[in-house]
């Protein structure tokens, strides 16, 4: 099952964005099954490409939606229920949000530590986080009652 709540405010000239005040909002709620992966992150895709964000700031959304979607669908048997991803645009940032209704923290990456060259999964958070930190952003998790969302936020890029 797949729904889509989307917002989105009308977009100025590319000209008029430096100095415009603008927002943008978008929203997916769909069921955390591997077929719904690539099918939202290509909506993403269209989305910021509408938003004419530069295309580097793109790839790093995409791979990192792309990350915490798969994430939600390994764990989806601990936290039965849909997932949910959002991005905004605003104050020349970027906001991209994966939720789920799992309870607590996942582990977060620790850049300094070892990794397994050998291990077939694990560093999903890690390389998010490290792509964040590369584009001047960051990577924060928060999670309570209801669930945990993952959050990557990063400077827009313009073409």
């Amino acid at each position: 099952m797949y729904t889509a709540e989307v917002t989105r405010t009308a977009l100025p000239a590319p000209r008029a964005l430096a100095g415009a005040a603008r927002r943008c909002f978008a929203r997916w709620t769909a069921e955390p099954t591997a077929a719904t992966v690539p099918l939202l992150r290509n909506r993403l895709r269209v989305l910021l490409e509408g938003w004419e964000v530069a295309a580097e700031t793109v790839d790093v959304m995409l791979l990192a939606a792309s990350e915490l979607l798969a994430n939600v669908v390994v764990h989806a048997t601990a936290a039965p229920g849909p997932m949910r991803l959002g991005v905004r645009l605003g104050g020349g940032w970027l906001h991209l949000e994966v939720a789920d209704r799992a309870p607590g923290l996942p582990r977060l990456p620790d850049p300094a530590a070892e990794v397994d060259c050998d291990a077939e999964s694990g560093r999903g958070l890690l390389l998010v986080h490290l792509l964040a930190a590369e584009a001047g952003g960051r990577l924060s998790v928060v999670a309570d009652p209801s669930g945990t969302s993952v959050r990557v936020r990063v400077p827009v890029g313009r073409p």
